[in-house]
């Protein structure tokens, strides 16, 4: 008899042992397990305590949705893995995004943007018609994003942002949210919008955030998107992503952000800072969320005149 159960991971290596495997394991955002002991995981590698416990593994893992220095994978044990699985025939690669509904050359300016730093001219005319704008601030980002999330036919739309303020899930600021300011324009960040409707509270329980409908006066952040798409997502790229001397440069003292800018300790204990890698892949995951449009206001000036320029 076929048994199906969704557990977390930690939970299911607790619950399962070594000398009982299970027969398959299929791992969705297999980038996100721990590579490293936190609090009630006390194993050294998710992944290898999964392996232990199946008799296969189905992984869809990409490193460059890695958001936590918990999460980071020292580069020779990673091609170590990768080329074990490889010998073994059971490496497939997927190349193409279908999350973005945007033509190659759309697809390729992304990418330039987020892999090499580099700013290029936007192709003109996507052959999807796929939308890129830019916002020259964050109240013209948010009234786009608002008529967007307005329109059923849009689907859903919501702000975006690199973790660059200050946000503590769970504790109170002083009797106020914890909000993204930028000047005189503020929206609090996600998971703080009460709601009073008990119907709409309960509901929102088996909602992701995105999904939820008080969000659209929030702004999300990659632990609350990633694994989500939008219909059109509207980005604001904080002051830790900055433009100097031709391209995109990653500032970590300007980030709120300690799983990814905090240095990682490596098997040979020594520390190594991650920060660039990790405040990249941030703004991957954040850039690759709308299916059908991107829209972007980055507070960094120069950022924002060299994707004035492009765009």
């Amino acid at each position: 008899m076929l048994a199906i159960y969704v557990l977390k991971p930690t939970p299911f290596i607790n619950k399962y042992s070594v000398n009982e495997p299970v027969d398959v394991v299929i791992v969705d955002e297999a980038h996100l397990l721990l590579t490293q002991g936190k609090q009630s995981y006390t194993g050294k590698n998710q992944l290898d305590d999964l392996l232990k416990r199946a008799r296969v593994v189905v992984a869809v893992f990409d490193k460059k949705q890695i958001l936590s220095r918990e999460q980071y994978w020292e580069p020779i044990q990673l091609d170590n893995l990768l080329d074990e699985v490889e010998q073994q025939g059971n490496l497939v690669t997927l190349n193409k995004q279908l999350r973005i509904n945007a033509g190659a050359a759309t697809i390729g300016w992304i990418r330039g943007l987020i892999d090499r730093g580099m700013v290029k001219p936007l192709p003109k005319h996507d052959e999807k018609g796929y939308e890129i704008k830019l916002f020259d601030t964050p109240q013209a980002l948010q009234n786009a994003i608002e008529t967007k999330a307005k329109n059923e036919d849009s689907g859903i739309s919501r702000i975006l942002a690199t973790f660059d303020w200050k946000y503590v899930n769970g504790k109170d600021n002083n009797g106020h949210p914890w909000y993204v300011k930028i000047d005189d324009w503020q929206m609090p960040w996600n998971l703080q919008v009460p709601v009073d409707d008990k119907d709409q509270k309960r509901r929102n329980k088996k909602l992701a955030w995105a999904e939820q409908p008080q969000t659209i006066d929030e702004v999300g952040s990659t632990f609350t998107i990633q694994g989500f798409d939008l219909n059109y997502a509207g980005v604001i790229i904080g002051p830790s992503v900055k433009y100097r001397n031709g391209r995109i440069i990653f500032d970590k003292t300007a980030s709120e952000n300690s799983k990814a800018t905090q240095r990682r300790t490596l098997e040979d204990g020594t520390k190594e800072d991650v920060s660039e890698d990790m405040l990249r892949n941030e703004l991957n995951v954040l850039l690759s969320r709308g299916v059908n449009g991107l829209y972007i206001y980055a507070v960094d000036d120069e950022l924002r005149a060299a994707l004035k320029k492009g765009i």
